[in-house]
């Protein structure tokens, strides 16, 4: 698939399953959308979908833009909506955005940086977490991840 008909399909709002067919992984994995991820921000933060809930723990597949690094040598990067030109960081996950996903590749190696988007395959986990090492703090993940880029 090539970026202009990413762009397209990204634009028509990738809801109907039509719209992941050029990139699934497996028949297993659901595709997921940023604007399927919450259904509510409330006065506790964003609320998770139903949808986001009953993905806890099961395949997912998405479609973003890779965010440039917090540091180089960090083990996961964060998908966004849109391309970025920074790293969206977050103090806590009250302050977390609605249109990012952190995601822990299988292998470091193939991380694109060059503003394409991006397929991710993996396990979607919901839910507080602070990265040991970074501290960063997230409340949606993609683990053991693969990540392609789409030219």
């Amino acid at each position: 698939m090539n970026r202009r008909a990413w762009l397209r399909t990204a634009g028509a709002g990738m809801a109907g399953a039509a719209s992941w067919a050029p990139w699934h992984a497996t028949a297993a994995a659901e595709g997921l959308t940023f604007t399927e991820l919450y259904q509510a921000q409330t006065v506790r933060g964003l609320e998770l979908s139903a949808k986001s809930r009953s993905l806890a723990g099961k395949p997912v597949q998405m479609l973003g833009y890779m965010a440039p690094p917090l540091k180089p040598e960090v083990e996961f990067f964060v998908l966004t909506r849109a391309p970025v030109a920074l790293c969206p960081f977050c103090n806590s996950d009250a302050d977390w955005p609605s249109d990012i996903v952190v995601v822990y590749p299988r292998e470091r190696e193939g991380w694109s940086q060059d503003g394409l988007p991006v397929a991710v395959s993996g396990t979607f986990e919901v839910g507080a977490k602070v990265d040991a090492k970074t501290g960063f703090v997230s409340l949606v993940r993609v683990v053991d991840a693969t990540v392609r880029t789409l030219r």
